[in-house]
């Protein structure tokens, strides 16, 4: 499955200000949506939305919406190019960590998702001399 294309997500729980990325199928089969929300599948967010005060209160401040406004689809959402580009950092961070220096330049980082991945601006795939996904250009 190396040159298959999986659609990379942002799941936000402002309130407990969790930010995770992960691809469809870490959503299906992985505990990615325990992890983030606390509850065992995408289908029981609408009722912690309801029923979870300072969950539903978390989104409509970080958001700046009404309550009668929010939709899974500002929990899960795909992700953009610079939100991947924060996530790298990210990564660097924890690798510099991980050697316990912040004075060594960390600017390697393993791919951490499929060569080829999609996000809101399009198909991307994996540079191995930026250590970065670059939009895929059809010729």
């Amino acid at each position: 499955m190396k040159n298959s294309v999986e659609t990379v997500y942002i799941l936000e729980n402002p309130e407990k200000k969790i930010t995770r990325f992960a691809t469809g199928s870490q959503i299906r089969y992985d505990d990615v949506i325990k992890e983030v929300y606390g509850v065992a599948s995408i289908q029981d967010l609408p009722m912690m939305i309801q029923f979870n005060k300072g969950f539903h209160d978390s989104i409509c401040e970080k958001y700046e919406i009404k309550g009668n406004k929010i939709s899974i689809d500002i929990l899960v959402r795909i992700a953009s190019k610079s939100e991947l580009l924060q996530f790298k950092k990210q990564l660097v961070e924890k690798s510099r960590e991980d050697v316990n220096s912040t004075s060594e330049q960390v600017d390697a980082i393993p791919r951490p998702f499929n060569d080829t991945i999609r996000l809101q601006e399009g198909i991307f795939e994996w540079n191995d001399i930026d250590f970065s996904y670059d939009l895929k250009t059809i010729a």
